[in-house]
């Protein structure tokens, strides 16, 4: 069978919200609200952090210890090599890319992003674009020989900083497939990722309300619905906008990626 490994891209340095990826939520680190999500999903083999070797980051492996949880670490900056390095230490053959602040991601999409990758010719699936779902809710699935070539052949500080920019920046090289929502989940300008302070409070306000119906296991439609009761729970985050990699280029949010 394909070994399929998805890995949490997280360390603590963060310019604009610093230490969020063990920030508390509702009572339960980040970091562990996305883990328990990611093990929700069923098409996923295995799960791997790809942290730092900076000190600030021992937190983050220590945190991985008390989870139980395989991690690498490697460059801080160098996030390509890292994740690559991490993905050789698992032995993986497909990759899912997540990013240890997207602790909304859900286990469904996530799912069917991979299921899709499978079922299609492509090269790359992703269910993170700005072309419809919130920003965090999916992940990106692409072919581990493939990100170890990017790795090995390009040596590009954006490519090497943002870890799969390169798939969307060459088009004629890779057939990516976008996921696109039904209309109900249709809200590019929600944010379902933690960056701002102000997307810490929409991710606390969505917690208090859903969890204690559904854990951690609650989807996208859930969220949907709590915010067409309460219009204003969106708006909280999302005049807060992302910067692409490159300017010049119609990729994903890569923002994130920097972790």
């Amino acid at each position: 069978m394909t070994r399929v490994v998805a890995s949490i891209e997280a360390r603590m340095s963060s310019s604009r919200l610093p230490g969020k990826v063990l920030t508390d939520i509702n009572g339960v680190p980040a970091l562990s609200r996305l883990l328990r999500r990611l093990k929700l999903c069923t098409r996923i083999d295995d799960i791997v952090l790809a942290t730092s070797t900076n000190p600030a980051d021992d937190k983050v492996a220590e945190w991985a210890e008390s989870e139980d949880l395989s991690y690498y670490r490697g460059s801080e900056e160098n996030v390509l090599q890292r994740v690559v390095d991490a993905h050789i230490y698992m032995n993986s053959e497909i990759v899912v890319e997540v990013t240890g602040d997207c602790i909304l991601s859900d286990p469904g999409l996530i799912d069917m992003t991979i299921l899709t990758f499978f079922e299609n010719n492509a090269d790359v699936v992703s269910s993170i674009s700005k072309r419809g779902f919130p920003m965090g809710a999916g992940a990106q699935v692409f072919r581990f020989k493939d990100l170890e070539y990017v790795c090995r052949t390009i040596n590009d500080s954006a490519v090497r900083e943002h870890v799969s920019l390169y798939f969307y920046e060459n088009p004629e090289l890779y057939r990516v497939i976008y996921l696109m929502p039904p209309p109900m989940w249709f809200k590019p300008e929600w944010r379902f990722q933690i960056d701002y302070p102000e997307d810490l409070e929409f991710t606390k306000e969505i917690y208090k309300r859903l969890e204690p119906i559904h854990g951690d296991a609650f989807t996208i439609q859930d969220i949907v619905e709590v915010c067409r009761k309460e219009p204003n729970l969106p708006k909280i985050n999302s005049f807060r906008n992302e910067r692409p990699a490159r300017m010049e280029h119609d990729t994903p949010s890569m923002d994130n990626n920097k972790l």
